[in-house]
Formats: C-alpha cells, structure tokens, sequence
C-alpha cells in the first residue's frame, strides 16, 4: 500500500505454490496454431506448462473459417517441434503440398497435437485479466520474483511463471466506423451486421440467399464473401469501399505474383464491370439505423471528411474491415505497445504493412516481443497489432524463439531463422492445379483461400484476416 508520502513497507502471506514461481507451469494463453507449436516446444524441452483455451477445442477460431482454404501448403503449416512429437507417436503427415482448410488444419493436424498433449490443455477456460500475485502495475520493488495471476471467467485463478498469449485477434473484430469508431446505431443493428468470412455458400446460406447483402471493406477477406454471394440466385450485391478505387482489391491480375490472387481480383473485376456487384466508393460509415416495418432492414450511412453523404440500404451487412489485438486482459502488465500499430514497439518497424508484405517480414523472436515485464510475450497474429502482415510459419519461428528464452537458451532465442520465397508462403505453384480438384481459391489478405464448391470438376466457381493463415 502508500500513505500520502510514499510507499509503506507491507509483508505478504503467499502460498507455498507461490513461494517458488520458478516450480510453477509456463501458462500458453490459446490452442490455436501458434499456441499449439508454443507448447510442442515447451514439451521438447521440458518444461512445465498449462495451454488455457476459451473455446471448446484446440483450434476455435479456426473452427470459424473451416471452409477457408490457407494459401500456404502444408510444408509451411506444421510447426517443426509439433512434426517431432507427433510423428513420435505415429502420426501420419499430411501432403506438405496441399492446401488445406480451415477444417483440414484442424482435423490433421490441430486436433491431433491437441490430443498428444493431454490434460495440458483445458478447453472451455477463458482468461479474463493477468496480474502479477500481489502487485497492481504500479508496484516494482520485487515485482520481477511475483509469479503471475491469471483469473479465468469462471473466477478460478492460476498461478504462472511465465505467460505466452497467442490468443489472436479474431474475437476482436474492427468496427464497421470508417473511422476507428463504431458507426453510430451500430450495436443496435448488430443482428443484422456479420464480420468477416460468413460461409455464404454453406451453413450461412440460407442468410443471405436472396437477400440484398452489403459488404464493407476493401481486402481480400472482402473479395472472398462478395465473389461467394455472386453465386447465389437473385442475391443483389453492394460492395462499398473508402476508396476512390477498386484497384488496390483487383490486384495485378495476370502480372500478380500471387496466381490464385491476381485470379480473384480479375474474377471480381469482371462481377464489377458486368454490373453483378454494385461498387459503391469514397464511403465513410457513419452511422446504421434500422429499417423497414419491422426493422428487418439495415439503413448504412456514409459521411466522408467533406460531409457529403450517401446511404445504402440492405438486408444484410458483411463487416469485413479487418481485426485488431484486444490488450485489456493485460492491463495490469507493463507493457510497451507501438501507439500505431499495437504491437512491440521494437516490433513495429519490421512488419508495418507501409513498408512489408507478409512474405517481406524478417525472422524475428523473443528479442523484439519482449515487454518490460519479464516472462510476458504475445506471439501469432496478436503480436502483429493491426498489421495485416502476418504468416503461420512466422509465429512458428516466434514460438520456438520464446520458448528458448524461456529455457534460458538465449543463444538459440537470437538466433532466429526463417527462409520464405520473397513472395512468402503466400502463393504455391499447385494452386492453380488446385483450382481444378477442388474449385476456386480465393485469398484474404494475400493469405486464406476459400472454396466455396469442393467439387471435383469445378471450373468457375468462384477480410482482413491474417496475411496467410
């Protein structure tokens, strides 16, 4: 505590648990791609640790884009520590050129690891807030030697030496504001407003079939959804954007060095031309209201920085305006967050999207995701902020890097490593060949690809997530 002079001396009872932070479990925050491979590499060296997932299976958040196909084949999906353990235990690997799903991922692989790993992973177990045990963020004197605090929603509490959050962004959605902010009326027109990636030609369909159906953004995450609706009969499309041009969608088209995303932004241009998608630019949301005799409509309202306005009405709006990292779990930490990007700040230079795509980010580890408070690392997508830069195989290398600090193996947490083609794993010489099995791959980001009808003979078929899975 402190009195009006300054900090007063107080004597903490702690438990014997807590006495010894150097005997308690690494906690991983996530069972999805990059918390799995954190734990494989705690495993191979190991060390004690405990992964904490708020969903009901490894791989949640996957689970919500089962029908995406990544960019990146498997050779570049499979962290190097998880191959070793599973192929232990008799596991065989998947096709290392073949592009799985969502689902695929899962099934193959994530479920698999899961499975491996036991009882150290606890599903259904949300993290609400950390702390260090007896210390707010303000108190320092001994602060480096409090094991942390973890406090899950159902009020159980955890006690951790370390903590590893790859929880990801995709619980923390932007707002469809244009600027920032939530859209005024937003929140009361939420049932009406999807974000990104809705399974429009699956379990979703019966949303939007039919329906005249908005979608907002401008990445490929929006390309997806809209060249997914066009094959829907009697479904009108809107697609509104900020800027004055598609062009940056669209892409290179045959010039792309990315096959399958040149096709969907000449596969979308086309839509737009022959005027099956209405594009609608220079459209700043504003605000939502609710429309028709029973509100069953949604009224979007643009006003752009001169305060001219435009309106669209739908009957559905697809929010594809892309992620960002939700940091409130650790407001009792100190942190040093970039104020752009929301990453580290040693971190910032290296993945901002002005000046790298996600196959141009250089090998990077504990180093530059270390925080002022020792032993708190956010790695995967998460550690990127809001850039949309962001490739599996780098949270891989991130993973292995921590848990090398972690051990005290400093020597290999700096010695960082990881050789991708200049274009990344964004693109692979089978997607074409691909197309052919299974229907069109259409990217997110440079990164996801969906297919809409895995049909074998599909020929025409037709967010901002993460750069490429």
């Amino acid at each position: 505590m402190s009195g009006c002079c300054g900090p007063t001396a107080v004597e903490l009872e702690v438990s014997a648990q807590a006495a010894r932070p150097d005997e308690l479990p690494v906690v991983v925050i996530g069972a999805g791609p990059v918390g799995l491979a954190a734990a494989a590499h705690l495993a191979e060296r190991g060390l004690d640790f405990l992964v904490l997932e708020a969903g009901e299976q490894a791989g949640a958040s996957v689970a919500r884009w089962g029908h995406v196909r990544v960019f990146s084949p498997w050779k570049y999906n499979i962290d190097a520590a998880a191959r070793r353990l599973l192929k232990t235990a008799g596991w065989s690997e998947p096709d290392p050129e073949w592009l799985p799903t969502g689902a695929e991922l899962i099934d193959d692989y994530l479920a698999p690891l899961a499975k491996l790993l036991g009882e150290r992973i606890r599903t259904g177990a949300a993290v609400t807030a950390i702390s260090r045990l007896g210390y707010d963020r303000v108190r320092t004197a001994g602060r480096e030697q409090a094991p942390y605090l973890i406090r899950l929603a159902d009020g159980t509490e955890l006690h951790a030496r370390a903590i590893v959050d790859a929880s990801g962004t995709y619980a923390s959605p932007n707002a469809l504001g244009a600027s920032g902010l939530p859209a005024h009326g937003e929140g009361e027109a939420a049932e009406l407003i999807d974000h990104a990636l809705p399974d429009v030609l699956g379990v979703d369909r019966d949303r939007y079939e039919g329906k005249h159906v908005l979608v907002v953004g401008a990445g490929h995450s929006a390309a997806t959804t809209l060249l997914g609706l066009a094959q829907l009969d009697d479904t009108p499309i809107t697609w509104a954007i900020r800027a004055g041009n598609a062009g940056r969608t669209y892409g290179g088209g045959a010039a792309d060095a990315l096959p399958a995303r040149g096709a969907l932004g000449t596969r979308l241009h086309a839509l737009v031309t022959s005027g099956r998608i209405r594009l609608v630019t220079g459209f700043f949301t504003h605000a939502v209201e609710r429309d028709g005799a029973r509100g069953e409509q949604v009224r979007v309202i643009s006003r752009d920085p001169s305060g001219a306005e435009q309106t669209v009405t739908a009957d559905r709006v697809v929010a594809a305006t892309g992620y960002r990292p939700d940091h409130s779990i650790a407001a009792e930490l100190r942190l040093d967050l970039d104020p752009i990007l929301g990453s580290t700040r040693m971190l910032a230079p290296l993945i901002d999207p002005n000046q790298h795509s996600c196959g141009t980010v250089p090998a990077h580890g504990a180093d530059e995701l270390a925080h002022p408070e020792p032993g708190y690392y956010a790695i995967g997508v998460k550690s990127y902020g809001r850039a949309p830069t962001f490739l599996m195989a780098t949270g891989y290398e991130q993973a292995r890097s921590v848990v090398a600090a972690l051990a005290g193996d400093w020597e290999a947490a700096r010695e960082v490593r990881l050789e991708l083609p200049e274009t990344g794993v964004c693109s692979s010489s089978l997607a074409e060949a691909q197309e052919q099995r299974v229907g069109l791959a259409t990217g997110i980001s440079g990164g996801l690809l969906s297919t809409p009808l895995p049909l074998a003979t599909v020929s025409t078929a037709s967010g901002e997530g993460s750069c490429c899975g």
